[in-house]
C-alpha cells in the first residue's frame, strides 16, 4: 500500500512539472531551439530595435515579400523593418516544419505600435519565414507577409470566375 502511494505521488508530481513552470524564455538567437524559439528571439530584437543582431541572421541572399511593397532584398527589408516601432506583438497558430537544413514556420502575429508613424492594423497578420542552418548558425532566407490572418474560404457561390476559369467565349 505504501508503495503504491509513494507512486502515485511522484507521478502526480511529475505530470505537473510539465505545466507548473513557464516556457523556457528565449533572450537570444543562441538560446533558441527549433522554428519558435528563432522566430521569438527575431521579434524580440525587432522590437527592441537590435537591428545588428536582426541583421546578422539575414542571409546574404534573403528575400522577403509583402503585400504593399512586393519583393525586398535584404537592405530593403532592414530598411522597412526599421519604420516599425513594435511596442507589443503575440504570436499565434504558430506551426513548424523541419525539413534537413531548413525550417519553415507559419504564424499569426498581432502587433501593436506604428509603422511611419501610422497605427498599425490591430487584426493578426498571417506570416511565414523560411530559416536555413549555415555555418553561422540558423540565418532567415525569405520571409512573407501574406496578409490578414482569415478563418478560411467564406464561398457563397455568387463569386465571379477569373477569365482562367470560365468556358470559351462567344463573339
Amino acid at each position: 500500500m505504501k508503495n503504491r502511494l509513494t507512486v502515485v505521488v511522484l507521478s502526480a508530481v511529475m505530470l505537473t512539472g510539465c505545466t507548473m513552470w513557464r516556457e523556457h524564455e528565449v533572450s537570444d538567437f543562441k538560446d533558441a531551439t527549433g522554428g519558435e524559439g528563432l522566430e521569438r528571439s527575431f521579434w524580440k530584437q525587432v522590437k527592441a530595435k537590435r537591428w545588428n543582431a536582426v541583421e546578422g541572421r539575414l542571409a546574404s541572399n534573403f528575400v522577403s515579400l509583402t503585400p504593399e511593397e512586393g519583393r525586398l532584398d535584404r537592405g530593403a527589408a532592414l530598411a522597412h523593418l526599421q519604420h516599425l516601432q513594435l511596442n507589443e506583438y503575440a504570436l499565434a497558430n504558430l506551426q513548424t516544419e523541419l525539413n534537413s537544413e531548413t525550417l519553415v514556420v507559419t504564424y499569426a502575429i498581432t502587433m501593436r505600435g506604428t509603422f511611419d508613424g501610422q497605427p498599425l492594423p490591430a487584426d493578426p497578420v498571417r506570416m511565414m519565414t523560411v530559416w536555413q542552418k549555415q555555418k553561422s548558425g540558423w540565418m532567415v532566407i525569405a520571409h512573407s507577409v501574406l496578409g490578414p490572418q482569415s478563418l478560411g474560404p467564406q464561398s457563397t457561390g455568387s463569386e465571379k470566375q477569373g477569365p482562367e476559369k470560365q468556358g470559351p467565349q462567344k463573339k
